[in-house]
């Protein structure tokens, strides 16, 4: 399996981003997908995970903010991201589970800042 994400940018606090992550290769096995993010200097933490019948999970800091979403057609995930905090400034990593296997993507920068 294969992750590519993208959407990240520099954004005004208080404003949106949506992210992207398309899954290629043998994604048939996948039963999760969601994001993570790593700020400077903090571990890796969950941000939403979404499965195959669309539950979605979220952490509790990202509930009534952040919204996600998948489109089976195109094998992408969705994350879209409102009222933005400097705090949420990270790394977002897209992830994909399956029985098999873990799978992580290269990661796209969000950086919130006025």
């Amino acid at each position: 399996v294969q992750l590519q994400a993208s959407g990240g940018g520099l954004v005004q606090p208080g404003g949106s981003l949506r992210l992207s992550c398309q899954a290629s290769g043998s994604i048939f096995s996948i039963n999760y997908m969601g994001w993570y993010r790593q700020a400077p200097g903090k571990q890796r933490e969950l941000v939403a995970t979404i499965d195959n019948v669309d539950r979605a999970n979220y952490a509790d800091s990202m509930k009534g903010r952040f919204t996600i979403s998948r489109d089976s057609a195109k094998n992408t995930v969705y994350l879209q991201m409102n009222s933005l905090r400097p705090e949420d400034t990270a790394i977002y990593y897209c992830n994909a589970r399956s029985v098999v296997g873990i799978w992580w993507g290269q990661g796209t920068l969000v950086t919130v800042s006025s």
